[in-house]
């Protein structure tokens, strides 16, 4: 079965698997909407997810939104996936000026292979690491400043569903790539994915995500999917060569300038 033909019930399932892995200690519920202000890089972890249609007006919540993304020094930003409610949201925004952008596709494994193994290429090693080290480690790798960083690791050790990250080291040290997975019942999903700039081309990646799938099989996962921007090209190439396929999409809305 491939991902497009899952059951909506099992991707509304990965929804929220991902809405709790990405669970930053700055959110609150406001009738209905997610709110989340880490002031963090990952903007899963600074936007609004739209889950219920709650009771009051949306421009009501709106407002009360951006006034509290202005004490929190952040943009307002919208995350609209197809289990965002009220269905026209979306078309709300946009006429009201939010501006659409990061494109993102939800990739779905629907059935992890019983024997995955994968064995790190001669002259590197696989590698455990805790979540505040990986949070620096892949902080470094994309330029996120101190700040961002800090709030990546304080994200992990507070999410409600423990991470396991895993390195790919060189024979000198050097981290050539690094992944992580969190699992919640027998859904696991791979985050932060990246491979060393000087170490791309090499099928490094995807060694890297077989041993993450199968170390996460191991402790009960079945079904895996990831997040990837839609123009990553290379990254999906890899994905579906594990396996993965479109599950759904979604995006992001705001307006034009910092205000929100």
């Amino acid at each position: 079965m491939s991902a497009t033909e899952l059951p909506v019930e099992l991707l509304s399932r990965i929804e929220d698997a991902g809405l709790n892995a990405s669970a930053p200690p700055q959110q609150r519920w406001l009738d209905g909407w997610l709110v989340r202000f880490s002031p963090g890089k990952a903007q899963r972890a600074r936007c609004i997810n739209a889950v219920a249609p709650g009771r009051s007006a949306p421009a009501e919540k709106l407002a009360q939104c951006q006034t509290l993304y202005r004490s929190a020094g952040l943009r307002l930003i919208f995350r609209i996936t197809p289990f965002s409610q009220p269905t026209g949201l979306d078309d709300w925004l946009a006429q009201r000026g939010y501006q659409r952008f990061g494109d993102t596709r939800v990739m779905v494994c629907p059935l992890l292979p019983r024997h995955l193994h994968e064995t790190a290429p001669e002259g590197t090693r696989f590698e455990s690491v805790g979540s505040e080290a990986y949070a620096h480690i892949v902080g470094e790798f994309r330029g996120t400043v101190l700040s961002g960083r800090q709030a990546h690791a304080e994200r992990l050790k507070h999410s409600p569903v423990p991470y396991h990250g895993m390195l790919l080291r060189a024979a000198d040290g050097a981290v050539l790539a690094c992944g992580q997975y969190a699992i919640e019942s027998e859904l696991v999903g791979l985050y932060a994915v990246f491979t060393a700039p000087a170490a791309r081309g090499q099928g490094l990646s995807r060694r890297l995500c077989a041993g993450l799938l199968a170390q996460a099989r191991e402790q009960g996962a079945r079904t895996a999917y990831l997040q990837v921007d839609t123009d990553n090209h290379a990254a999906r190439a890899v994905y579906r060569r594990l396996g993965f396929a479109d599950g759904y999409a979604y995006h992001y809305r705001a307006l034009p300038s910092a205000e929100g």
